[in-house]
Order: C-alpha cells, then structure tokens, then sequence
C-alpha cells in the first residue's frame, strides 16, 4: 500500500513541541494507524496514538535534544530532551521501518490513516466511529 503523491513518494516533515527536534522524510508511507496498546497510551498519556510508519533509509530524525528511551525489549521511542514531546518507535522487528507521530507533522495531518493497532487494548470509555480494520496486534 504505498502512499503516492502524483507518482512520487511524499516528502514529510515534522518537529516536536520547542521545535529541538525535527524529522524529514521522502519515502514512501508503508501504513498508518491509531495504536490503542497500553504502552502507547502511557507513552503519551492519550487515549490512543496515531502513528506513520516509512522506511528508515530516507529518514532524518535529529535534533541536539533528541533523546531515546528503551521502553521494551528491541523497541526504542524517541522523544525530545526539551520538551518531552514524543516522536519515534522503533523496533528490531522491523529494523528497516521507523514509525512517526502524525500529530507532529508541519503540514496538517495529510497522512490518511488506514486501521486501527491493538484493538483489544483499547480503554472502554473511548468510542470510535469509523470503518478501519481493527486489529488485535500491530504493525
């Protein structure tokens, strides 16, 4: 399922909260979706986190106040030092995918999103309205 824009891959950007930290990419966006998984939620305090996943080849994620945290085994999540502002996951699962926030993105949430992750970890006070696939694991 590549995400193409006018037969090319989309170039992205995005920047945390203080703007310390900033990613750019020009690869192609493999998937997208709404994570419900408990970690995910205690990684952000939401609800749910939506995430893009592209190839980490083409990808540029930096910042002086770049800082990771190893919050499994094989998964590491990036965030700003500064500001606190989650902007990665990333896991030797997938060790050639690198998934972003599209909350962070600096031209609107253009990144349609395509299913729901975890679905039975989803806290029960949240109700969705959509047609996405909804999964029991994730990406």
């Amino acid at each position: 399922m590549p995400d193409m824009h006018n037969g090319k891959p989309r170039v992205l950007s995005g920047h945390c909260f203080c703007g310390g930290v900033r990613f750019r990419t020009s690869g192609f966006v493999r998937t997208s979706g709404h994570c419900h998984c408990e970690s995910c939620r205690r990684a952000t305090s939401s609800p749910v986190t939506t995430f893009f996943t592209v190839p980490r080849e083409g990808t540029d994620l930096a910042g002086e106040s770049l800082r990771y945290y190893a919050s499994s085994p094989g998964v590491r999540r990036g965030f700003c030092g500064n500001c606190g502002s989650p902007m990665s996951f990333e896991t030797e699962r997938r060790p050639d995918d690198i998934d972003l926030y599209v909350a962070s993105l600096d031209e609107g949430l253009s990144v349609p999103i395509r299913e729901h992750w975890h679905w039975d970890e989803r806290v029960d006070w949240l109700h969705v309205a959509d047609d996405l696939p909804k999964s029991k694991g994730g990406v």
